[in-house]
């Protein structure tokens, strides 16, 4: 039995002949729009089940017109909650999709398979191309030639000298008076 099917494939011969195949296929494509005929009318079914239910038809008559204006506070106040329960479902899908186009671009990287964009030819005169060869080497020399030196100056330090010498020189009138002199 296997080695019938073997020897069908090797041939290229189907078990069907082209009639049959065709009317099979006729069929399965019926079969399929009744399908989707039906699937269409379940859910337009569904969408007026779910619009009666949220939405019930609206009683104006015999009312005040107090009472109208009440009506229209609840309307104004179930619209913003719908419209914030819609905002906040259009966000989350945007996030959601953010991140399905992150997680299939990290997928194609890992697989290797990721799409490089085709470079395009930037045309240069010869002049541009010559230019910018020998202008950048001459700007990063001049530039580092044209920075300001900054020289530190060096602390003012006395000079130690023995403290004896200068307890000596510095005792009596005339240490009183050099000092006198030095702060003039």
């Amino acid at each position: 039995m296997i080695s019938d099917w073997k020897n069908v494939a090797k041939k290229g011969k189907s078990k069907y002949s082209a009639i049959r195949r065709l009317l099979l296929k006729t069929r399965l494509l019926k079969k399929a729009e009744n399908l989707l005929v039906k699937e269409k009318e379940q859910k337009k079914l569904e969408r007026e089940n779910a619009l009666r239910e949220s939405a019930p038809p609206l009683k104006l008559t015999g009312l005040s017109v107090h009472e109208l204006q009440e009506l229209c506070k609840d309307l104004h106040q179930k619209i913003d909650i719908v419209d914030e329960a819609r905002y906040d479902l259009n966000v989350k899908v945007t996030k959601n999709d953010a991140e399905i186009m992150s997680l299939t671009q990290k997928v194609y990287e890992l697989k290797g398979k990721m799409k490089r964009p085709n470079l395009k030819r930037v045309k240069k005169s010869t002049d541009a191309v010559l230019g910018s060869l020998t202008d950048t080497r001459h700007i990063k020399a001049d530039f580092k030639a044209n920075l300001k030196t900054v020289k530190k100056e060096e602390e003012k330090k006395e000079e130690v000298q023995d403290w004896r010498k200068n307890v000596e020189a510095m005792s009596g009138m005339e240490g009183r008076k050099k000092l006198f002199d030095a702060g003039q």
